[in-house]
């Protein structure tokens, strides 16, 4: 069972090989792996012709939301993916989905709209969509190790290795893609319904550890519009 509709403060960190190891390392008297630990997560990501809505989530404001498919594995026509919306206000991070055959969402972007889904959640996810004209703009993988405390509330991942590509917007055509960091970086995500239990907090003093604002979406398009401007020097 998946959960539609969850709301929770999210932080990301952004980690070296060595800072990685050592974090881990102390974390490991009080985490566990989570029941899914290793997992290659596969994303669709809609946007404008103009691409409006990454130009103005980079804008830093307050609010904003973006749409994307997204599967835990290369799918096929029949395996299940997750369609949402995922809204941000300051650090609470919102996510409204609804979970598919990949060959429905295909039904779904023909038209069709006679889904066996939560259809609250579709009509929101449609209306935003359809109001500001997205379509998929940008394929985003990588590699994620999760794991849960051992008692709070808390959901630590770590994604490594992502990669792009503006060709081939499918996600049943695999994770190949351009890589964006040259050499081995983690982001670390540390998602609460609470503050920081204080074994946490002294874990990320003690390692010099620090939250930063880190976009995939927002740093590979960034990187592409540098590259674009080098092409033009």
């Amino acid at each position: 069972m998946y959960i539609e509709n969850f709301q929770r403060i999210e932080k990301k960190y952004l980690l070296t090989k060595s800072e990685y190891e050592k974090v881990i390392s102390d974390l490991s008297e009080f985490i566990k792996p989570d029941i899914y630990p290793d997992s290659k997560i596969c994303n669709i990501y809609f946007d404008t012709d103009n691409d409006t809505v990454i130009i103005n989530s980079l804008e830093h404001p307050k609010y904003k939301e973006k749409v994307r498919l997204r599967s835990y594995i290369i799918p096929n026509m029949d395996s299940t993916v997750f369609l949402e919306i995922k809204k941000k206000c300051s650090e609470t991070v919102g996510k409204r989905r609804i979970a598919l055959k990949l060959n429905d969402f295909y039904r779904y972007m023909k038209g069709d709209r006679n889904l066996d889904v939560n259809k609250q959640i579709l009509n929101e996810i449609d209306y935003a969509i359809t109001s500001k004209k997205l379509k998929p703009k940008i394929f985003l993988a990588y590699d994620r190790k999760s794991y849960i405390s051992n008692e709070e509330d808390i959901r630590i991942t770590f994604d490594s290795k992502i990669r792009s590509r503006r060709e081939d917007l499918c996600l049943e055509m695999g994770d190949s893609g351009k890589l964006y960091f040259n050499e081995e970086m983690y982001i670390m995500e540390i998602k609460t319904l609470n503050n920081y239990p204080l074994w946490l907090t002294r874990i990320l003093s003690k390692n010099n550890i620090y939250p930063t604002s880190f976009s995939k979406y927002g740093k590979i398009f960034t990187n592409e519009r540098i590259e674009e401007e080098k092409v033009y020097v």
